[in-house]
């Protein structure tokens, strides 16, 4: 299996440094309106629930990196295939796919067969940081959507929040990411929420005695507590940053100031190598912005070249009823989750 995971990860540099199909212009002629219609989803979907954008946002990450930037992600499990929905750092985590439903709901009657899933993710993310009030940029569009998906790959290639600056390193390192990249990237985290699962290991020891973490700044220390005391569900959220819902570099000047929320997020300062990066950015925002975009169109440039289709539906493969409307195979589903 290791074997295996190194093989498509081999793939994966291969067809990243010649993502040649991929362009600006791709729906020009045959679906102009595209990106006006996911952005105006996007905006209501803003209104809606504010934290959505933030959890779209994540989704370049969690489908690029597995395999490549083909939806593999979206789709559910079937009788034969462990999606990846519910790996371990997608379960109880990413949220929203919802919002990808009504967004492709409103490209097919647009231009149906047209528009894949995957350009949906990338264009998504890119509007979720633009609608928080981060950078805007032109994306390249042309993928195709994946024929499967891979709860194992999601489990062996996904970071976890517990992760040091050394092994993200190492990760970005396999898909041709610098650690500039890295640090970029992770300012992902300047919009958007995490769970208390996803730190009770940094405020409690296994005994259910406090820890004690260095790197975390006493009187946020005693805020995390009040809000992931022992025994709380653990599914309640806190604040990435204190900017939650506008994209900017407060991030930054809370890794500097011990107010990481995850170990992944304050573990870039404790590391000289990525620490001189977060300074950077702390000071200077038109560069952190510079660098994400950079970031994200490389991040984007990941390609599995593996087969693949244009999906009638995010969620499944297409199939003999794939020329349904996107309101019927949804009917469809659900008949089939109440069974």
């Amino acid at each position: 299996m290791a074997m295996l995971l190194l093989f498509q990860i081999f793939l994966l540099h291969l067809t990243a440094a010649a993502a040649t199909d991929l362009c600006p212009s791709y729906y020009r002629d045959t679906c102009p309106n595209a990106e006006n219609i996911v952005r105006d989803v996007m905006k209501r979907a803003f209104v809606r629930e504010p934290r959505s954008v933030a959890s779209l946002m994540r989704f370049q990450f969690h489908d690029c990196l597995v395999n490549g930037c083909d939806a593999s992600m979206l789709l559910d499990d079937t009788s034969t295939m462990l999606g990846e929905k519910l790996s371990l750092s997608n379960i109880d985590s990413l949220r929203s796919y919802e919002v990808v439903d009504e967004i492709k709901e409103s490209l097919e009657k647009a231009c149906p067969g047209v528009v894949s899933c995957a350009d949906i993710i990338i264009m998504a993310s890119r509007d979720a940081i633009a609608l928080t009030g981060g950078p805007d940029w032109e994306v390249k569009l042309g993928r195709l959507d994946s024929l499967t998906a891979s709860q194992e790959d999601s489990n062996n290639i996904m970071p976890s929040p517990r992760a040091n600056a050394s092994f993200l390193i190492e990760l970005f390192q396999k898909f041709n990411l610098s650690i500039k990249d890295l640090v970029a990237l992770s300012g992902s985290h300047s919009i958007g929420n995490a769970r208390c699962f996803s730190i009770m290991f940094r405020l409690y020891s296994q005994s259910g005695t406090e820890k004690l973490d260095p790197a975390i700044d006493p009187k946020f220390k005693q805020e995390l507590n009040k809000l992931c005391p022992l025994g709380v569900d653990q599914n309640v959220t806190g604040n990435l940053d204190a900017t939650p819902y506008v994209f900017d570099n407060q991030y930054f000047k809370a890794l500097i100031a011990g107010r990481g929320f995850l170990n992944s997020d304050q573990t870039l300062f404790t590391f000289p190598e990525t620490q001189q990066f977060v300074i950077l950015y702390s000071k200077d925002q038109d560069m952190f912005f510079s660098d994400f975009v950079e970031g994200m169109l490389k991040l984007g440039d990941l390609q599995s070249g593996f087969p693949g289709e244009i999906r009638r539906n995010c969620r499944v493969v297409n199939s003999p009823t794939s020329h349904l409307s996107f309101e019927s195979q949804m009917l469809m589903m659900d008949d089939v989750k109440v069974m």
